[in-house]
């Protein structure tokens, strides 16, 4: 199984409450926001109804680095002594969350959902449009990681 990692990339204003509904389920309720989720039926449906205000895909370790530094917890920044208290090093963590072994809200006092900045350097398309006609929101796949290197 593999683990999913979805942004929310425009904000509220003008959204249905349907769409607002299921936004906060998935624990997106603020723009820039990012969750990540192990891979399952149920989650793939609910980011397909709300893929005009996220993007999301598929989560690989060096995007999972990247991510590893904005996790917030009730003590401060995620950090090596708070990892190795459930595992053995930092890389069989990032390995099992990429697999979608690890729920970040299993872990004790960690802080969700992840607060990312703005990519640096602008998104590339327009952010009400889908990633095929040269937008932003939608189905990226491997490409989630390179955002997120941009977001952090």
């Amino acid at each position: 199984m593999v683990s999913i990692l979805a942004i929310r990339i425009r904000g509220s204003a003008a959204t249905p409450w349907q769409a607002q509904e299921t936004l906060t389920m998935l624990n997106l309720s603020k723009q820039y926001n990012a969750v990540v989720y192990p891979r399952n039926d149920s989650i793939i449906g609910m980011l397909r109804k709300v893929q005009s205000y996220i993007t999301w895909g598929e989560l690989n370790s060096e995007g999972a680095k990247a991510l590893i530094s904005r996790i917030e917890t009730s003590h401060g920044k995620l950090n090596d002594k708070i990892i190795k208290e459930k595992f053995h090093s930092t890389d069989e963590f990032i390995q099992r969350l990429v697999q979608g072994e690890v729920k970040l809200s299993e872990i004790e006092g960690v802080k969700l959902p992840i607060r990312l900045h703005p990519p640096k350097g602008g998104f590339k398309g327009k952010t009400n449009a889908f990633i095929g006609a040269g937008g932003e929101v939608g189905y990226r796949g491997e490409k989630i990681n390179e955002l997120v290197k941009r977001m952090v």
